[in-house]
C-alpha cells in the first residue's frame, strides 16, 4: 500500500475456525500474547461447577485451561499483528479489519453466536494491530417484522460494546450499509441503531446506497446531502467503500469495476476537494489496487485543477496591486488624443481596460 501511495488498507477476515486443545507444559504461565503457534482468543476455565470464558490476553494460561485458538489464515500469532501495526504506524498506512461477510445479528440462534464471537475476535486482532476500525454486517430480515429485527440487532449489538468495554478495546465497530431492500443496513436504520447504542458509527458503502435508492448518486450535492445525513453520528470521520454496481428495483446485483457501473467517482471526488472531510475511501471494487489507484488518480486530477484556477485567479489580482503601488498618488493622464514627438498617439489604459482584461482571464 506503502508503494502504491495509499495510506490505507482494510483487512479481510474471511473465515473464521476456531480449534479448541490443551496448552503445552511450556505454554503453562505465558499468556496469550506470548504464544508463538497459535492466535489464543480465548481461555476456557474450571472454576467450581461452572465454565468461565476468559478474553483477557496478559491473563496466565493454566495447565487445566482449554484454548480457544483462531485459524483465520491472517497471521501465525499475537507478536506479528503487533508488528503490522508498528509497520502501518511507521509507513503511514492506517489499518482496520471487516468481519465476515455472511453475518447474522437479527437472530438469536447458532450463526448469531457465530457472528457475536467473530466481531468480538476481530476487535481483539484490529485492538492489537492499532487498527481504528472494525466493519461489519448486520444480516436479512428474515420473516420478522423491521419493529423485531431492530429490537434482536439492538440486543445483540448492545452485548458486543458493553465486552468492547469490559475488554478496552480501541476500535471503533462500524456496521455497513446494505444493497438489498431484504437486508438490514438502509441509512435511516443505521443511523436508528447509531441513536439507540453509543460506540457504534455508520459506514458508508456507497454502492449499496446507491443501488438501494436506485441510483441516486450522482452529482456532488446528492454526496453533500448523504454526508449531511450522517454527520453527526460519525464522531468526526466518516469511513467509507466505493466501486461500481449493477442493480436493478432497489436492489444490488453484483459489485463491479469501477468503470463497468453507474456509480461515478468523479461526482464524490468533486466534493471531497471542496469541502474536504476527514474521511477514508476503501476499495471494494473487485480490482482491488487497480481501483484504489484509479481513484487517487482521478482525486488528484480535480483536486490540482481547483489549486491551479484558485492560482490564476490570484494573479491578476496581485498584479493590480503591484501595478497600483508603483503609480505615483498624483499621476497625470495624457490626453487619449495628445501626440508624441513622432505624432503618433500613445496608448492609454483606463480601469474599464483593466476591469476587461480581468473578465478574459
Amino acid at each position: 500500500m506503502h508503494n502504491l501511495g495509499l495510506n490505507a488498507m482494510e483487512v479481510q477476515m474471511v473465515r473464521v475456525n476456531i480449534v479448541e486443545r490443551t496448552p503445552d507444559d511450556e505454554e503453562v504461565g505465558m499468556t496469550p500474547l506470548d504464544i508463538a503457534s497459535d492466535v489464543v482468543v480465548e481461555m476456557v476455565r474450571r472454576k467450581g461447577k461452572k465454565e468461565i470464558v476468559i478474553a483477557d490476553l496478559h491473563e496466565k494460561i493454566k495447565a487445566d485451561d482449554t484454548l480457544i485458538t483462531l485459524a483465520s489464515g491472517l497471521v501465525q500469532n499475537f507478536k506479528e499483528l503487533i508488528a503490522l501495526g508498528h509497520m502501518g504506524a511507521e509507513l503511514d498506512v492506517q489499518l482496520s479489519m471487516h468481519t465476515p461477510y455472511y453475518m447474522d445479528l437479527t437472530s438469536d440462534n447458532e450463526l448469531t453466536r457465530k457472528s457475536i464471537d467473530s466481531i468480538r475476535w476481530a476487535g481483539m486482532l484490529t485492538n492489537q494491530m492499532k487498527g481504528n476500525m472494525v466493519i461489519s454486517h448486520l444480516g436479512l430480515y428474515g420473516s420478522m417484522s423491521k419493529k423485531q429485527a431492530v429490537e434482536t440487532i439492538t440486543g445483540n449489538v448492545t452485548e458486543i460494546m458493553q465486552w468492547w468495554e469490559k475488554n478496552d478495546i480501541k476500535p471503533r465497530l462500524g456496521f455497513e450499509t446494505s444493497g438489498r431492500q431484504e437486508v438490514f443496513g438502509s441509512i435511516e436504520e443505521l443511523l436508528e441503531l447509531c441513536d439507540n447504542i453509543e460506540g457504534i458509527v455508520p459506514v458508508i458503502n456507497f454502492a449499496h446506497v446507491h443501488a438501494r435508492q436506485n441510483g441516486t448518486l450522482r452529482e456532488p450535492t446528492d454526496f453533500a446531502e448523504l454526508f449531511d445525513k450522517v454527520r453527526s453520528q460519525v464522531k468526526g470521520h466518516y469511513y467509507t467503500h466505493f466501486s461500481g454496481v449493477e442493480h436493478e428495483a432497489g436492489n444490488e446485483k453484483r459489485v463491479t469495476p469501477i468503470k463497468k457501473g453507474d456509480l461515478r467517482f468523479e461526482p464524490l471526488a468533486e466534493f471531497l476537494v471542496d469541502e474536504n472531510p476527514d474521511c477514508t475511501i476503501i476499495s471494494s471494487s473487485p480490482l482491488l489496487e487497480h481501483d484504489a489507484m484509479y481513484m487517487k488518480v482521478i482525486y488528484e486530477r480535480i483536486l490540482t485543477k481547483k489549486v491551479s484556477k484558485e492560482t490564476k485567479v490570484k494573479k491578476p489580482e496581485k498584479a493590480e496591486k503591484a501595478e497600483k503601488a508603483e503609480k505615483p498618488e498624483k499621476a497625470e493622464k495624457p490626453s487619449k488624443h495628445a501626440k508624441d514627438a513622432k505624432g503618433r498617439t500613445p496608448r492609454v489604459e483606463t480601469e474599464e481596460d483593466d476591469d476587461l482584461e480581468d473578465d478574459y482571464d
